[in-house]
């Protein structure tokens, strides 16, 4: 029986290593691109990690200013990572991003998307100030204040009269 059990051992231990052999060929190319947050508005920054990106490398895409660079972090899946302004001037919608490193490319698509601005007040009006029916509106609360304030003192007048 120890023969059995030697021979399971070896056979999981060849196994294991079959297993951890192509996962350690894929860390020398760039791999796992992520876009934190997913969704950024026009002039954010914009967070870019990579596996397999040993000695760093760079992100292009069309939404950035500019290239970001990306440099190395330590850990087990040699991944890099770096910052991206968004144009201000993007438009709104999904981007790809291009990341080169180690001397390869690998491009991830739609890795985010970028938002515009709204429209503030009411239905995104474009009127300034006051209209005419706010006036409306404010001037009978005006009047209303005033009818009950003086028929609240007449009351308080008549009163002291007993």
């Amino acid at each position: 029986m120890p023969n059995t059990r030697a021979l399971a051992v070896a056979g999981a231990a060849v196994a294991a290593l079959g297993l951890s052999a192509p996962a350690a060929v894929a860390w020398d190319t760039p791999s796992n691109i992520v876009a934190l947050p997913s969704v950024i508005a026009r002039g954010g920054q914009l967070t870019i990690t990579v596996d397999g990106c040993r000695h760093g490398g760079t992100a292009t895409s069309a939404a950035f200013t500019m290239p970001a660079k990306l440099s190395p972090v330590s850990g087990p899946k040699e991944t890099a990572r770096g910052t991206a302004t968004i144009r201000a001037n993007a438009r709104p919608g999904p981007y790809d991003i291009t990341v080169t490193c180690n001397g390869k490319s690998l491009t991830k698509p739609q890795a985010f998307t970028v938002i515009g601005g709204v429209r503030g007040g009411i239905g995104g009006g474009s009127t300034t100030g006051a209209t005419p029916t706010d006036m409306a509106i404010g001037g009978g609360l005006v009047a209303a204040a005033l009818v009950g304030g003086g028929v609240f003192w007449m009351r308080r007048r008549a009163e002291r009269r007993i």
